[in-house]
């Protein structure tokens, strides 16, 4: 794209800015397209800088990939809303890559009958939530920055840079800066005065060139660099657990058009619709099962997941130890056939997702789950989003929608800032964006850490006591609808 920049190389050269965002991903690309769309903040000068190269995301729009990318979310309603009406990328999200659907059926492994189904007619919505893949996300977000270049009178190239392919070697801050205090005495400099970017942060980079800004936002993920700059605390801990992902075909097109998802001990599987005959799957599952999952045979693997739908954990247990010893037996499908014969037929086509048939080639990976939360998303010149702030287990997929709650909170506070003629790196202009949006973070990563620890025992006590919640609830649909409505971010 054309707004693509490189900073002059001059290494003593720092070039000032208002904002800079560290991290391409959606939270990253979202905050700056949400910027540069807001008429109170687009005169902001922002630069964004991103490690990896985008050129993928930058082609995905005009030449997308024939199989679906095995990295998709679920996106609310809500969200959704914030793409359309505050920022306008929507418009240039690729339709025929998004799916929506209308409700959830969600069963325990140890009681099939006890499930909950969640269906939109309850909250009289048009849909549930919609899935779609991140890359997705992302190209229109660049789509919509080149339309705003591309504009009469649009943005110009000094007010918004993208450095991909770009490291940030080191975050420096002046005022404890070695070589800047032994030329200053802080206790006479009244930086608002004698030198207003005293205390902006130093982003140094490994091409040479350095920027300092008034704002420095973090959305670097989970190991995210800002956020020890800031010294800033996150508390949390891993589960001991992997989300196994992946994309599949199933026998045909369902045209139930829900998400799926059943409580095995060993952690929740989801299957969740695309369109046409394709799905995604979210199986997070012990390490041990994670290495079996990811070594079984790219045929066997479908049967196995249509297996950990249906079977009892007992066989999945038999089948789980015998794919360990090799995971290229294909006489365990015969196994699995004969098992998923028991069942009736009607029961199966009614009360289960349909068959899984074909694994989509590359698109099955592994990756830890943890939940972890920062103490706070803000310090002086400072603020989190997404990952960086905090990390959540997938089984609500609620985890690229917390990121847009971040970055809306985020731009509110900007403006009120600048309404107010504040200093948009002030902690009292920031201070509202954390009001508004750790509360509500804290509470999810609760509930669905709560959700993890009770779905993943078999201690009969617990399984007795969540089956009959389960089914309890099933029955209270003033109680669904909330819940749904909480699902949605309406």
């Amino acid at each position: 794209m054309n707004f693509i920049r490189r900073l002059a190389t001059t290494a003593t050269n720092t070039s000032l800015q208002d904002v800079v965002i560290i991290g391409g991903g959606p939270a990253g690309l979202t905050i700056l397209s949400a910027i540069k769309t807001s008429p109170k903040l687009k005169h902001l000068k922002c630069t964004l800088i991103e490690g990896q190269s985008l050129d993928p995301i930058r082609n995905f729009y005009n030449d997308p990939p024939e199989n679906y990318t095995n990295k998709i979310v679920s996106l609310t309603p809500k969200s959704i809303e914030f793409m359309n009406n505050k920022i306008g990328n929507w418009e240039f999200i690729n339709q025929e890559r998004i799916k929506n659907y209308d409700g959830i059926i969600a069963y325990d492994s140890q009681d099939s009958s006890s499930r909950i189904e969640f269906d939109i007619g309850l909250i009289d919505k048009d849909s549930l939530a919609t899935m779609c893949e991140v890359i997705n996300i992302q190209s229109s977000l660049l789509q919509k920055l080149e339309t705003l270049k591309q504009e009469e009178e649009g943005i110009s190239e000094d007010d918004l840079t993208i450095l991909d392919n770009t490291k940030v070697e080191k975050i420096e801050n002046p005022l404890i800066n070695e070589k800047f205090l032994e030329n200053h005495d802080l206790n006479q400099i009244d930086p608002t005065l004698e030198k207003p970017n005293l205390d902006w942060p130093i982003i140094k980079l490994n091409n040479g060139n350095q920027l300092q800004t008034r704002l420095l936002i973090g959305a670097d993920g989970y190991n995210s660099p800002v956020r020890k700059y800031a010294q800033i605390e996150s508390r949390g801990w891993q589960y001991n657990r992997f989300g196994v992902v992946a994309c599949i075909k199933l026998q045909y097109e369902d045209f139930r058009s829900v998400g799926w998802q059943r409580f095995l001990t060993t952690g929740p599987l989801a299957i969740l619709p695309l369109t046409e005959d394709n799905a995604t799957i979210v199986w997070s599952s012990t390490p041990e099962l994670s290495e079996i999952l990811m070594k079984v045979n790219d045929e066997i693997f479908p049967h196995l997941v249509t297996a950990a739908m249906v079977l009892e954990e007992v066989d999945l247990n038999y089948i789980y130890s015998v794919l360990a010893k090799n995971p290229n037996d294909f006489s365990i499908l015969q196994d699995i056939e004969w098992r998923l014969s028991k069942f009736n037929s009607r029961d199966l086509d009614e009360n289960y997702p349909l068959p899984v048939v074909e694994l989509i080639p590359n698109t099955k990976a592994r990756f830890p789950l943890k939940m972890s939360h920062a103490d706070t998303y803000v310090a002086p010149r400072v603020a989190l989003v997404g990952d960086a702030a905090h990390t959540i287990h997938p089984l609500a997929g609620q985890g690229l929608n917390m990121g847009q709650s971040d970055a809306s909170a985020l731009i509110n506070a900007l403006e009120k800032g600048i309404d107010r003629g504040m200093d948009i790196g002030s902690t009292l202009v920031l201070e509202d964006y954390v009001s508004n949006a750790w509360p509500a973070n804290h509470a999810l990563l609760g509930i669905c850490d709560k959700l993890h620890k009770v779905f993943s025992t078999d201690f009969y006590p617990i399984v007795l006591a969540r089956g009959t919640g389960m089914k309890a609830l099933n029955m209270f649909d003033g109680v669904k609808s909330i819940m749904m409505n909480m699902i949605s971010g309406r």
